[in-house]
């Protein structure tokens, strides 16, 4: 069976999540001073990443929710014991600096604009439709995508297979029709292909290492990809 839809997922895929979140870390914490326990700023950027990954597996573990990971994020990054609404206007001030430095990866569009003809696309990201659709809005692109599926208002998350499933019938199709393309090896490409779909990994740092996954290091090698497999049986990697 062809593929005949692609499934994105958005950060660091499409958009530069990590280099915005660093960014404006990076500016929030020019204007709220360096924590303490922190002795560079390299460091407290380094522990927020660290930290935000942490949050976000509970999140997709179901062990609390979106608002709750941000406001544990900032708590475990001070250190300290906030409020919640202390730690909701923590993470605002920060969030303005954050959406100021959005910006698309420079190989999305190119690889939307070479893929439109040939497939359809949606979305399927562990985050919240609040925040998806209006980052996609935002960035303009939100038109070249029939859904934006999200964790948060679904109650499950990649690599559940629900959540794949849910993307899928958002666009009438059947698993198998669907290839996925995002930058977790675990989570989203052989999340997909557990749930039935085919699965691609952006492997954007060159990492490897998982020889049983299809791979790519930029966008700009998948629709050469596409062309050239159907179910990706034998994985074709790059770089």
């Amino acid at each position: 069976m062809p593929i005949r839809a692609v499934l994105w997922d958005i950060d660091d895929t499409i958009f530069d999540y990590t280099g915005a979140d660093r960014v404006g870390m990076r500016r929030h914490l020019e204007n709220e001073g360096l924590p303490d326990g922190y002795a560079s700023t390299e460091g407290a950027l380094d522990a927020w990443r660290a930290i935000t990954d942490v949050q976000w597996e509970r999140f997709a573990a179901g062990e609390t929710d979106f608002q709750g990971q941000r406001r544990e994020r900032v708590r475990t990054f001070l250190g300290r014991p906030l409020t919640d609404a202390e730690a909701d206007h923590w993470f605002a001030r920060h969030a303005g600096h954050y959406e100021a430095a959005w910006s698309l990866f420079p190989d999305a569009v190119p690889a939307l604009d070479r893929l439109a003809d040939g497939y359809r696309h949606a979305v399927l990201s562990n985050s919240s439709i609040i925040n998806q659709d209006r980052k996609l809005r935002v960035l303009g692109v939100r038109d070249r995508f029939e859904a934006v599926v999200c964790a948060v208002e679904l109650g499950i998350s990649k690599p559940e297979a629900g959540a794949f499933h849910a993307a899928v019938e958002a666009l009438g199709l059947e698993p198998q029709e669907v290839v996925y393309v995002g930058d977790h090896p675990d989570i989203d490409a052989a999340g997909a292909v557990a749930a039935g779909l085919s699965g691609i990994w952006l492997d954007r740092d060159g990492r490897g290492g998982r020889p049983e996954l299809a791979r790519i290091t930029g966008l700009d090698q998948l629709p050469g990809l596409l062309a050239r497999n159907t179910r990706f049986g034998a994985p074709d990697t790059f770089g």
